[in-house]
This record gives structure tokens, C-alpha cells and sequence, in this order.
């Protein structure tokens, strides 16, 4: 048999494909909500590579209290790298949405598309391992977090203590895991 080719398909998942089969069990109204959920993060990532050309651009956007456009304008402003990956393993990494480290002080900014409320454990866990993968000390750095969302901005400044207790985490779980795989 010759199978059709559809290689621009390769790698990638239609909405209603069988990876993803819970579908089958939805009724229209379950149907629309995930599919408009789904529409919603594709239009996210279209934003994060939109706001990665801009920052590395140095385009700046119009200076309104718009959610992409303060996260954009503030990651030129502050000459933040876009989408960085931070690593500590394989089993331990991430992408930073924007980050810079100078003068002994760590930026981290990430930007919420969507409405779900964002959570600074997500930044406390890039600034853990940039710390593990530069070989910085939580406690000899000045740390500003920010969270683009909803027109505003959440800005914190985490204790390094609580930094240093997720890198100890982050050693040890990447340890059992390690210690896993060679049994297997």
C-alpha cells in the first residue's frame, strides 16, 4: 500500500487526534469549552514568539498598560535575554521567558496569556536553576520576579533562603530519579 504523505503533519497533533482521545466522551458544550481553552494557548505561544522577535529586535510597542506591551517594553528596557533555557539536567530545565543577571542582581519575567492565575513558584524554580546552573549564590544576589497578566504586574522579591530550599530539592529529586533509571 502507498500510505499518502503528509510530512508538513509530521510531529505534530490535531486537535482531534487520537493522542488525545478523551474527546470521544465529550458532549458539544465540553467539545467547544476545550477546544476554545486549546485556540487559547496556541494564540499564547504566537504571543511569546511575537514578544521573543520584538525584545531581540529592541522594537519596542506602544507605551499603553497593556499586558504584552509592558512585558515587551520592560524586557527591552532592561536588556533581558527572551527565552532562555535554564539547565540543571535532563531531568531539571526550563525556558525563562525573559531573564538578565547583572551587578549582582537576577530578572526573571513571564508572561500569562491566559486567564488562569499565574503562580511566582514557577519563578522561584528558573531562579533555582539558574543558580544551580551558573554556580551563583541565592544569597549573595538581589532577585526581582515579575508576572505580566491581565494589564498588571506581580513583582517579587523571594527570600533566598527559599531559593536555596528548592535547589536542594531540585539536587536531591534529580538524584532519585537518576538512582531510578539505572534500576530500570
Amino acid at each position: 500500500m502507498n500510505f499518502f504523505k503528509h510530512s508538513e503533519l509530521e510531529g505534530s497533533h490535531a486537535f482531534l487526534s487520537a493522542s488525545n482521545y478523551h474527546w470521544i466522551n465529550y458532549d458539544e458544550e465540553k467539545l467547544i469549552a476545550t477546544y476554545q481553552n486549546w485556540n487559547a494557548a496556541q494564540r499564547g505561544t504566537e504571543l511569546h514568539d511575537f514578544a521573543k522577535m520584538c525584545i531581540k529586535l529592541s522594537q519596542r510597542l506602544p507605551d499603553y498598560n497593556i499586558t504584552l506591551n509592558m512585558y515587551v517594553n520592560d524586557a527591552i528596557g532592561y536588556r533581558l535575554t527572551p527565552e532562555q533555557v535554564l539547565y540543571y539536567s535532563d531531568y531539571c530545565y526550563g525556558t525563562a521567558d525573559a531573564i538578565g543577571y547583572s551587578h549582582g542582581l537576577l530578572r526573571i519575567h513571564d508572561l500569562k496569556t491566559g486567564s488562569t492565575p499565574a503562580h511566582m513558584e514557577q519563578l522561584y524554580i528558573y531562579a533555582a536553576i539558574f543558580f544551580l546552573e551558573y554556580n551563583y549564590k541565592p544569597e549573595d544576589t538581589k532577585m526581582e520576579l515579575r508576572i505580566y497578566q491581565n494589564d498588571s504586574i506581580i513583582i517579587d522579591s523571594p527570600d533566598p533562603i527559599d531559593i536555596r530550599g528548592i535547589m536542594k530539592k531540585i539536587v536531591s529529586f534529580d538524584k532519585l530519579i537518576k538512582e531510578q533509571v539505572k534500576k530500570e
